[in-house]
Formats: C-alpha cells, sequence, structure tokens
C-alpha cells in the first residue's frame, strides 16, 4: 500500500519552492530559470508560482532573502555614519558573493519587471542611517533629496553590473569617502 501524500501548503510548500529556486539557479543560472523548472524542481504546478509571484524576478526577488536575510534586519549601527555606510555597502556585497553576480546582473536587467517598492527598501536603509547621524550631531540634516539619500546604493549597483566579480572593499570606500560624504556635507 503507497503512503499518502499530504498537500503541501502555506509556509511549508512556499519554503519548498524558494529552496527549488537556489538548486535550479545552481544548476541552471538566471538566464535559464523558468517558472516551470522551478514549479518541477519543488513538486508543485507553475500555476501555484504564478498566483504567489508573476514573473522569475520576482520569485527570485522572494528566494533571496530567504537564503540570506533581509538587509533591513541587518542594518548596521557603529555609531558613526561613515562606518554604518561602509557597513551596508559591504553587507550587499555580501550577498553579491552568496547570490552570484549572474543572478544579480539578471535581475538588474529584468528591474523593469520588479515591484517599484523593491527600490525604496535602500532609501528606507539609508534614511534610517542619515537620521542616525543627525541625532548623533554628524550631519545637519537627513531632509535630502532622495536621489542623494541612495547615491552609495545606485553607485554599488552600477559597480556590480561592470565587475566580473565581488567589488573590491577600495571601491567601496571610494564610494563613501569620494562622494557619499562630501555629497553630504555639500547639502548640509
Amino acid at each position: 500500500m503507497a503512503a499518502e501524500q499530504t498537500r503541501r501548503r502555506g509556509a511549508a510548500l512556499e519554503a519548498d519552492i524558494l529552496d527549488a529556486v537556489w538548486e535550479e539557479l545552481a544548476e541552471v543560472g538566471y538566464g535559464r530559470l523558468t517558472m516551470e523548472g522551478v514549479a518541477a524542481r519543488a513538486r508543485t504546478g507553475k500555476q501555484v508560482l504564478y498566483r504567489r509571484w508573476p514573473n522569475r524576478a520576482e520569485l527570485v526577488k522572494a528566494a533571496m532573502p530567504h537564503r540570506t536575510g533581509f538587509l533591513v534586519d541587518q542594518l548596521p549601527d557603529t555609531g558613526e555614519l561613515r562606518a554604518d555606510v561602509l557597513a551596508m555597502l559591504r553587507l550587499m556585497v555580501e550577498r553579491q558573493r552568496e547570490i552570484g553576480p549572474d543572478v544579480i546582473r539578471g535581475l538588474l536587467a529584468e528591474a523593469h519587471e520588479l515591484d517599484p517598492k523593491v527600490f525604496g527598501i535602500m532609501y528606507d536603509i539609508l534614511l534610517t542611517l542619515l537620521q542616525r547621524a543627525v541625532g548623533r550631531g554628524e550631519i545637519p540634516t537627513a531632509d535630502l533629496p532622495r536621489r542623494v539619500v541612495t547615491v552609495p546604493a545606485q553607485l554599488l549597483r552600477y559597480e556590480m553590473i561592470l565587475s566580473r566579480g565581488p567589488v573590491a572593499d577600495s571601491v567601496l570606500v571610494g564610494i563613501v569617502d569620494d562622494v557619499y560624504l562630501p555629497l553630504l556635507r555639500g547639502h548640509g
């Protein structure tokens, strides 16, 4: 008598799907990743995936924190703006290493398919770091244009697109010391 299979639902099914995303990415890469391949690996129907995620970019975006955690949960608080921003950029580079440049480039190429809210996450994170710096008296205000607030993340994304491997720490230091901190001082 065959063992009766129970139907997976909710968190258990979602975890299996998100695990399957990483297995598929490791085997076929982002360029050849399909909803059908993930569904087959997760032993579910592709309609189950499409009910939760409208496209592969959203599916992979959902799988990222499943694998690496949420950046907002790892928000640095070193007591100094420069060190906080560098720590955040280093976390982003570490995520690039864990996730792989192929996936990062694939997601960036399909950024137009992602929910626009995803791009607000780095604004919120960097704004929090700036508000802390205001509280410590390091900068006069965090009331800055959105583009100014997100400059470090945008420059790092640019470097990730251009680089063949993880972005060097010296590049991160340059983003903070040569661009971001002088920009903030100029807006003070």
